[in-house]
């Protein structure tokens, strides 16, 4: 399963979580309201620690195809300069 689809599940169990607790919630309003935001607090934390370790995840796969990049880089500039070596000395 991608990143994307999991960070759209987590947005879409916690707004259902957040309406069902507003239905069958047996407190007052503003017992309710207190409990809905510490509720949605909690979610936008959890959801808030997955983009981040998507987002880490990204940027070290970026890294990697960057210094991957790099290698090749050097490695066929050297091969360039050897062939040119080789086709002065024929």
């Amino acid at each position: 399963m991608n990143s994307g689809k999991v960070l759209v599940s987590v947005l879409v169990s916690a707004s259902i979580g957040a309406a069902l607790g507003i239905l069958f919630a047996p407190a007052k309003g503003a017992a309710t309201r207190k409990k809905i935001s510490k509720k949605g607090d909690d979610y936008f934390d959890e959801v808030e620690s997955k983009f981040n370790k998507v987002i880490d995840n990204v940027s070290q796969k970026i890294e990697t195809v960057g210094k991957e990049a790099m290698r090749l880089s050097k490695n066929g500039a050297s091969k360039l300069e050897d062939a040119k070596l080789v086709g002065r000395d024929s």
